[in-house]
C-alpha cells in the first residue's frame, strides 16, 4: 500500500526544531482526530507497538497516519516495533509464590504447575547457554536469581533477591549470548504484516548479534529501513558491527536498565549516540523519558533534563512510549517533547554541544561535499542547504554533520521522503525529478520559499548528483541566492 503525498499551497510549515519527535500510538492514541492532534502538538513519526493488539487494529491505525499525511502534504514516517522473543517462565500452582531469599530455585522442563522450589522454563536454548555464575532476573529485574549448578533439563539458582513471582512472568539473562533466533512466528507474521501495510521502519527488537539482523533483512528485501534495539549487553560488546549492518539504531533503555546496573545506562547512552552518528546512522533515544506524564500533566525537572541531554548529545529522534500510548495526558506529553526540544535548541551553547562528536567524512565526494556544505552556509550565512537524492544517502551525510540550517530534502521517491522522517533536521517533500541543472535550481528556490524556509534575499545551498536520476552520484554544490519573484507566475504544484 502506497499514498504519495502531494504538495499543495496549504502545506504546514515544518518544525523549527531540528530533533524530531517520535509518539508511541495506543488505546489513548488511536483514532483519527488524536492521531492529527499529536502532529499538530510536535509528533514527527508514529511508533507502531506490535506486542499489543492484533494485526487488524493496526490497518485503521496506519490508514489514519496515511490519511493525515495527504491532508497536511507532509511525509509521515510509521515504525512498526517487533516484539521479539520474550523469555517467560511457566505458571504456578496457586498463580504466585514467595522466592525467600537465600533459598534454592530450580526452572526445569517439568509442565507441572510450579511451587516456591521450582517452575517451568520453556526456553531450551537458555539451558544450552548458561553457565555457573550468571544471573536470571525475573520480573523486569525484580527478582535475582544466580546459577550454582546446570545441566540439558535442570537450572538450580541460589535466590540473591527475592520476592512474589506469578504466572508467566518474564525472564531477562543478561550474563550470556542466548542463541535464540531473532525472529519468531509472531515477528514474521507482524514483519510481512507492517511490509504489506506500507510502514517506512521496522524495529527489530533483543538484537544480540549482527548476524540476528540477517533473517529481517531478507524478509524486508528493500520495501523499508531497519532499525536495530539495542537493548541486550550482549549487543554492546559487538555494538559498530551491528550498527554497520542496519539502518538506524534505538537505545532501547528498558530492558538495558533491566540487565545492566542503572548508573551503566547513561554512559552507554552517549556511546551508543555517538557510535551511530560516526556511522552515518540515526538514533532514537526511548524509554521513560517523560514517564510520570502517564499520570501527571507535568514532567519532572529530572525528566525534562534526561530529554535535554538526548538532545545535546545530537541524537536524531527521543521517542514516547506509554506517554503517548497509553496515558492520561498524550498531548501534553508530545507537547512538552516539542517544547522541550526547541529550548534547548535556542540555547547559545546547543551548536558546540552536538559537535563534542568529531563526524569525520568518508573519503568520497559525497562526504566532502557534506562537510562543506555546512562550512560554507556558517561562512556566507546561509538559511538553508537543500539537497535532491533518490535513496537519502546524500540528506544522511549531510545530517551528520549537524548544520546549524534546515536541511530541506527533495526526492521523486516518497518512500525516500518517509524514511527520512527520522533524520536530524530535513524537512522531506516528494516531489518530480530535475532533468537539468536550471531546473534543479529553479525548483529549490521555488520549493524552499513555498514551504517557508527561507525569504527573499537569503543564500541557500543546493546539493545534487549530475546526471541526473543516478543514485549515490552526488557531485555539485552549488549557492544561490533567492531573488522573491521564483513563484511569480508559477501554478504549481511541484510535488507528483
Amino acid at each position: 500500500m502506497t499514498h504519495t503525498p502531494t504538495l499543495d499551497a496549504n502545506t504546514i510549515l515544518p518544525r523549527s526544531r531540528k530533533v524530531r519527535v517520535l509518539a508511541t500510538l495506543g488505546p489513548a492514541s488511536s483514532t483519527p482526530e488524536m492521531i492529527a492532534t499529536l502532529f499538530q502538538a510536535g509528533a514527527d513519526a508514529f511508533r507502531v507497538n506490535m506486542s499489543h493488539g492484533d494485526q487488524t487494529s493496526k490497518v485503521a491505525v496506519i490508514r489514519a497516519i496515511r490519511d493525515m499525511e495527504t491532508r497536511f502534504s507532509r511525509p509521515t514516517t510509521i515504525l512498526a516495533d517487533l516484539q521479539g522473543p520474550k523469555l517467560r517462565v511457566g505458571k504456578f500452582a496457586g498463580g504466585r509464590v514467595m522466592l525467600e531469599t537465600g533459598s534454592t530455585f530450580v526452572l526445569d522442563h517439568d509442565a507441572t504447575p510450579g511451587d516456591a522450589t521450582r517452575v517451568r522454563l520453556p526456553h531450551r536454548e537458555i539451558f544450552a547457554a548458561i553457565e555457573p555464575g550468571a544471573r536470571l532476573l525475573l520480573d523486569d529485574g525484580k527478582l535475582v536469581l544466580r546459577v550454582t549448578d546446570h545441566d540439558a533439563d535442570r537450572i538450580v539458582t541460589n535466590v540473591e533477591v527475592g520476592g512474589a513471582l506469578s504466572d508467566n512472568k518474564g525472564l531477562n539473562v543478561p550474563d550470556v549470548v542466548v542463541p535464540m533466533a531473532a525472529l519468531t512466528d509472531k515477528d514474521r507474521s507482524d514483519l510481512a504484516f507492517a511490509i504489506e501495510q506500507g510502514v517506512d521502519w521496522i524495529a527489530l527488537s533483543f538484537v544480540q548479534r549482527p548476524e540476528d539482523l540477517a533473517e529481517a533483512r531478507r524478509l524486508i528485501q528493500g520495501r523499508a529501513a531497519l532499525m536495530a534495539k539495542i537493548e541486550k549487553p550482549a549487543a554492546i560488546e559487538r555494538l559498530e558491527e551491528i550498527v554497520e549492518l542496519c539502518d538506524g539504531v534505538m537505545v532501547a533503555r528498558g530492558d538495558l536498565g533491566v540487565e545492566l546496573p542503572p548508573q551503566s545506562v547513561p554512559p552507554l547512552q552517549k556511546r551508543i549516540v555517538e557510535t551511530a552518528r560516526k556511522m552515518g546512522r540515526p538514533v532514537v533515544v526511548a524509554t521513560q523519558m517523560l514517564e510520570s506524564m502517564i499520570q501527571s500533566p507535568s514532567p519532572t525537572r529530572a525528566e525534562v533534563s534526561d530529554v535535554a541531554t538526548a538532545i545535546y548529545d545530537g541524537a536524531d529522534a527521543i521517542m514516547l512510549s506509554a506517554e503517548s500510548a497509553a496515558g492520561a495526558w498524550p498531548v501534553e506529553s508530545v507537547a512538552m517533547m516539542n517544547a522541550i526540544g526547541d529550548a534547548v535548541e535556542r540555547d547559545p551553547a546547543h551548536g558546540d554541544r552536538i559537535h563534542f562528536t568529531v563526524t569525520r567524512p568518508d573519503p568520497t565526494t559525497a562526504d566532502a561535499l557534506a562537510e562543506a556544505a555546512k562550512n560554507i552556509a556558517a561562512t556566507v550565512s546561509a538559511s538553508a542547504i537543500i539537497c535532491f537524492t533518490t535513496s537519502g544517502s546524500t540528506a544522511r551525510r549531510i545530517a551528520r554533520e549537524r548544520p546549524a540550517v534546515p536541511i530541506l530534502v527533495l526526492t521523486p521517491n516518497p518512500d525516500t521522503a518517509r524514511r527520512l522522517g527520522l533524520l536530524w533536521g530535513t524537512h522531506n517533500v516528494s516531489t518530480r525529478d530535475v532533468g537539468s541543472f536550471e531546473e534543479m535550481v529553479a525548483k529549490a528556490k521555488r520549493i524552499a520559499l513555498r514551504q517557508g524556509i527561507v525569504k527573499a534575499g537569503d543564500s541557500v545551498i543546493v546539493m545534487a548528483g549530475v546526471p541526473f536520476r543516478t543514485p549515490g552520484s552526488t557531485n555539485v554544490l552549488h549557492v544561490v541566492r533567492i531573488i522573491g519573484d521564483e513563484l511569480k507566475g508559477y501554478k504549481g504544484p511541484d510535488a507528483g
